[in-house]
């Protein structure tokens, strides 16, 4: 029997939890010609949130996440190699005439998947130029193709001044609507809300939160009842209550569960057997992040484990709100109606570890 949670890749069809008014919003969205900025900390399940919208859609898209881009010149090539998965190159060979720098396009013959490149050294500005400028040729008004560009906050240090060179260039398209997803909330609001940056105000903001409470529930206990028929709604209950609705912590917990349930089904407290395992399972990474952690931050995660309060005179509060500001760039620390810590898992093991 198939687990039915899924986590850690983008969720679609019967794994796909709630989220119908934000993937209705994004769909209808995108049928102007505006531009979308959608912001959520890591692991909400933004990605698939807006893969869901651009199926539903039907519309043509091209999806890249920037923290696998490791140059200018390496996202131009990505760009230009999900572009030809689109159209066919000999529709569009007349528009690469047109390329400063041709590119070297293999295929290979077993797999019959193509690899894009350029030589090295060449200026980065000038091929996503020639690039964004053949994907804005290839469409129409009545055609436009929808750009993704996930964890968008990565241009920042991309190259120096990218960030302007490529406002210069996506501000005169008409062809492209662009999806921009960032899990860094202070980046990205930096990009789009700052009147300095190049990106202020480049398209509409969209917040992703938790997901509601009841619909979560829902969805828990009716791919639990089979394991659980007597008592998935009140295990459903606990693995919310533990992961506080976060949505990829509770698919693995979830997961987690299911397994004991399928395995050992017997077991008293089904929940807790999961989470202890999880924690075990992970022990050794935590312990390696934690040596990597500076005084201060280690301070700050203990007292946010333990629900204990940060002004208690310890730490200046501009130390605290540096540090809060750093765990949260690093993905240790969200932000929803109060800083808390982003993994629940890695929660249990520092208040374990640390009493």
């Amino acid at each position: 029997m198939e687990n039915p949670f899924k986590f850690g890749t983008i969720v679609e069809e019967e794994f796909f939890t709630d989220r119908v008014y934000e993937v209705a919003y994004i769909e209808q969205f995108v049928k102007s010609a505006n531009h979308l900025i959608l912001i959520s900390p890591r692991r909400f399940g933004k990605s698939s949130v807006v893969a869901k919208a651009m199926k539903q859609s039907s519309r043509k898209h091209i999806t890249i996440n920037l923290q696998q881009v490791t140059s200018v010149s390496d996202l131009s090539a990505k760009l230009l190699k999900e572009f030809f998965k689109l159209h066919p190159m000999e529709r569009v060979r007349h528009l690469i005439t047109h390329f400063r720098v041709i590119p070297t396009i293999s295929t290979n013959p077993l797999t019959g998947s193509m690899d894009v490149s350029f030589q090295p050294g060449v200026d980065g500005t000038m091929l996503i130029e020639d690039v964004l400028t053949l994907i804005e040729n290839a469409h129409s008004e009545q055609d436009r193709i929808i750009v993704v560009l996930d964890e968008f906050q990565e241009i920042i240090d991309l190259a120096p001044k990218f960030d302007k060179q490529l406002r210069s260039i996506m501000q005169n398209q008409k062809h492209i609507n662009y999806i921009l997803l960032g899990s860094q909330e202070s980046m990205m609001t930096d990009i789009f809300e700052n009147k300095k940056s190049p990106f202020y105000h480049f398209g509409e903001m969209m917040r992703l939160g938790k997901l509601p409470r009841d619909d979560f529930h829902q969805y828990l206990s009716q791919r639990l009842a089979g394991c659980y028929p007597e008592s998935h709604a009140e295990i459903s209950d606990i693995i919310l209550n533990y992961t506080d609705c976060h949505p990829y912590y509770s698919q693995q917990l979830a997961a987690n569960v299911w397994q004991i349930g399928i395995l050992q089904p017997g077991t008293t407290d089904p929940v807790q057997k999961a989470i202890d395992h999880i924690v075990t399972t992970h022990s050794l990474d935590y312990e390696r992040l934690w040596m990597n952690i500076k005084r201060t931050n280690k301070w700050i995660l203990q007292r946010l484990a333990s629900n204990k309060p940060l002004q208690t005179g310890e730490h200046r509060t501009s130390t605290i709100y540096s540090a809060l500001k750093r765990l949260q760039k690093d993905g240790y620390v969200i932000y929803s109606d109060r800083y808390e810590l982003e993994d629940p898992f890695f929660k249990e093991w520092i208040i374990a570890t640390n009493n």
